[in-house]
């Protein structure tokens, strides 16, 4: 696998959702949910609508067999597009929910690849980006926003902060400032 950056830049994270927006609201899903939650490219087109939908709204937490342990956490950025794109389209909980327009399966990785990249192309992100990018891109701004550096390696499975560091392309000595909002 090749190594991907994530988007440092909130306004080039905007113009790639407006660009999707233009183009797909399936599109715009799949990049809101992977930079919002971190969950991995495959587990996010292995998901159906039961596993975001109870029947009358959508779901706090999204649950994943393999890493039943974590909950991920489906703010209200996710939601808001998750209500938009079941506003467009009449789907049955048991319809994946990244639905190719060709047949009743997922998008492929590559498909998910080529709206990523080309998104990000078209707006003037400058590295390396792929669909791994929205997650080292949650990764790295939950990091910057002041999630402990310990929930972030739980999240990822490494086994140091050091990797996790490295991972979400923080250089360590990068003067850093995290703001810790409590906002109550």
């Amino acid at each position: 696998m090749e190594y991907v950056d994530p988007i440092k830049d909130i306004e080039q994270i905007d113009a790639i959702k407006e660009k999707l927006k233009k183009q797909s609201q399936r599109d715009l899903l799949l990049f809101v949910f992977g930079i919002n939650t971190g969950v991995r490219i495959s587990d996010l087109l292995a998901l159906k609508v039961r596993d975001v939908f109870d029947g009358e709204k959508v779901k706090e937490f999204l649950y994943i067999e393999e890493d039943d342990a974590i909950g991920y956490f489906i703010n209200n950025a996710v939601k808001y597009e998750i209500e938009n794109y079941f506003a467009q389209h009449d789907f049955k909980m048991e319809d994946y929910l990244f639905k190719s327009k060709k047949d009743l399966k997922p998008i492929t990785r590559q498909q998910a690849y080529r709206i990523i990249n080309n998104a990000a192309k078209e707006v003037g992100v400058i590295g390396k980006v792929g669909t791994h990018t929205l997650r080292k891109t949650f990764g790295y701004h939950a990091y910057r926003k002041g999630i402990a550096i310990s929930i972030l390696m739980s999240i990822y499975h490494h086994h140091s902060s050091a990797e996790t560091l490295r991972y979400l392309g923080i250089d360590k000595d990068e003067k850093q400032v995290i703001k810790v909002d409590v906002n109550l």
